[in-house]
């Protein structure tokens, strides 16, 4: 099992920075692991997409799979992977969770800071490759992407 967790201050409100996160076609501006998007659908709170992974230091990109984000306003965005049939990816991870969890900053510029989390888990004999390769790369991965984020948002406002 590996968890990154990166957090950093962004000059945007917490509704700014989590509308962006549900927006897959527009966050795939920052993040390099959302690869091509076949479909997004959003309903209320929750917004599910099918897109093909790229997992940062892995050959070849991962198979399409189904993302499933669900919204608490002003506070979070959590992320799972639906079960089979909708991820034919499920049969090689044993678990896999995401979040971006927003507090106000008490800094003196204000905003947001934000919390990113990615947890995410292999079977044999996946585990035995992926993991000691995510171990090096996922955490400059993510801090690049909240990096990218950042600027992406405070830019916005200017």
């Amino acid at each position: 099992m590996i968890e990154v967790q990166v957090t950093e201050t962004i000059e945007c409100t917490a509704d700014e920075l989590l509308e962006f996160v549900m927006d897959p076609e527009r966050y795939t501006e920052v993040d390099s692991k959302i690869g091509p998007i076949d479909w997004v659908r959003r309903e209320g709170t929750t917004t599910e997409f099918r897109f093909r992974g790229v997992l940062p230091g892995l050959p070849g990109p991962a198979p399409k799979m189904v993302s499933r984000m669900s919204l608490t306003p002003g506070e979070r965005v959590d992320v799972r992977l639906p079960p089979i049939p909708a991820n034919r990816l499920a049969n090689l991870v044993s678990d896999f969770s995401a979040s971006w969890v927003c507090v106000p900053s008490d800094g003196p510029v204000g905003g947001t800071t934000v919390t990113r989390t990615v947890r995410c888990g292999f079977r044999p004999p996946v585990k035995w490759v992926a993991e000691p390769i995510l171990r090096r790369t996922l955490r400059p991965d993510v801090e690049d992407e909240i990096r990218q984020a950042k600027a992406h948002l405070e830019s916005a406002g200017n």
